[in-house]
């Protein structure tokens, strides 16, 4: 790694040249090596110096013209200070190709997220799940109308990408999307992945995300209390499709399973634990961690209900799960007929669980935590609520402990 560096500003004869100003050149040179860069300015020769490598007057336009040398000059010194830093190769050649900005290939936004995509893509079951892949896609859509109504463009440069292009992002996001303060955090989280990989490959020198705070708090988990979870329970349906549905919603409020693990439950995933009961011994499909679940009756009773049932045996799968969808919309259907007010959804069965079946039951939440199959208990107290109730009872007995008679006696003073 070489230090003989020098650099120096002079006017270059062009041809046919008669007479007038003449372009002033940038020499780089390395070693004895040198090369040679246009600064994209001219000067009358008259009022060049060459000893000096600057122009001579007190005019603003000489000023202005020795200003801007001088910023060269000092941009061309920090390349060589960062790449003597970084033990590169210096030579005056790397040094006009980093000034240049020639020393790394071009790379543009659009064409790294597409390329990010396909590899995830290529690794579905290997590392990544559908629907995190779907959720990049998503991404790279509103990306990409993001740039053609707002920046005009159909991709753009990594390396134009600052704080100002996140923060408008974000923006756009939130107003003409529609996207809610998480959903916006996501798909900013999203663009943020993507710009570490370009910082990791240096395509991009300074991190946009920098000075960048996201502000959105997570949204309140919606559950059913104990009367409405009862309601629903206890509800006859005629439609056996809707019967269906609250069979398998009520057996996931009393296991905390997702949608995705419940779908995927066979009789494999049913065994003896602890005491001799039936537990359910499964991996979570979002996370592939163990979640491993005592089998309460109510939830022993529906399972018993759908051992014969033909759809289920010939699948092999305990319980007769439809798509997401469906099962959404027909908990719709549910809600109204109970009488439910609450926007009833298949994930409000997991809260559920979480808040109304165990916690306020005084299970410790690090047991809920490792039932729900979470690998850190600061996501299960997103999901733990204090209710009313449980807040009461401690109550009751802080007034019965407050209420104990004082039995203190009091020895009067000595006269």
């Amino acid at each position: 790694m070489s230090t003989n560096y020098s650099l120096l500003f002079y006017l270059k004869r062009p041809k046919n040249y008669v007479s007038g100003p003449k372009p002033i050149y940038m020499r780089i040179t390395v070693d004895g090596i040198p090369k040679e860069i246009s600064t994209g300015q001219d000067c009358e020769p008259t009022k060049w110096i060459s000893k000096a490598n600057r122009a001579k007057g007190t005019k603003e336009d000489i000023k202005t013209l020795n200003a801007y040398l001088d910023t060269l000059e000092h941009k061309v010194a920090d390349i060589h200070l960062q790449m003597t830093k970084g033990g590169e190769d210096i030579t005056s050649e790397s040094i006009k190709l980093k000034y240049l900005g020639k020393d790394i290939k071009r790379k543009t936004l659009l064409a790294v997220f597409l390329e990010h995509n396909g590899q995830m893509e290529a690794l579905l079951g290997n590392g990544f799940k559908p629907n995190t892949l779907k959720g990049y896609k998503t991404s790279l859509s509103h990306i990409e109308q993001y740039l053609k109504t707002e920046h005009e463009c159909s991709d753009i440069d990594v390396r134009k990408i600052d704080h100002g292009f996140v923060t408008g992002y974000e923006f756009y996001l939130r107003s003409a999307q529609g996207c809610s303060e998480v959903s916006a955090a996501k798909y900013i989280k999203h663009l943020r992945k993507i710009v570490k990989l370009c910082i990791a490959h240096k395509w991009i020198i300074d991190d946009p995300f920098a000075s960048y705070k996201n502000s959105a708090k997570a949204k309140e988990k919606e559950f059913l209390n104990e009367h409405e979870l009862e309601r629903i329970e206890r509800k006859l349906f005629s439609v056996p499709r809707l019967a269906h549905v609250r069979d398998i919603f009520v057996f996931c409020c009393y296991t905390g399973l997702s949608y995705a693990d419940v779908k995927k439950l066979t009789v494999s995933d049913i065994g003896k634990g602890f005491g001799g009961k039936l537990w359910i011994f499964t991996n979570r499909e979002k996370t592939e961690t163990a979640s491993n679940i005592p089998l309460l009756p109510k939830a022993l009773e529906i399972l018993s209900r759908y051992r014969d049932y033909p759809p289920c045996v010939s699948k092999g799968k305990l319980l007769p799960v439809l798509s997401n969808q469906k099962m959404n919309s027909y908990l719709k259907e549910i809600a109204d007929l109970c009488g439910i007010t609450k926007k009833l959804t298949f994930h409000m069965a997991r809260h559920t669980f979480a808040t109304t079946v165990t916690l306020s039951n005084d299970v410790p939440i690090e047991t809920v935590s490792k039932m729900l199959g979470h690998t850190d208990i600061k996501t299960t107290q997103h999901y733990a609520k204090l209710l009313d109730t449980r807040i009461g009872r401690d109550m009751d007995q802080l007034e019965e402990t407050l209420a104990v008679p004082c039995t203190l006696t009091v020895t009067p003073p000595r006269t």
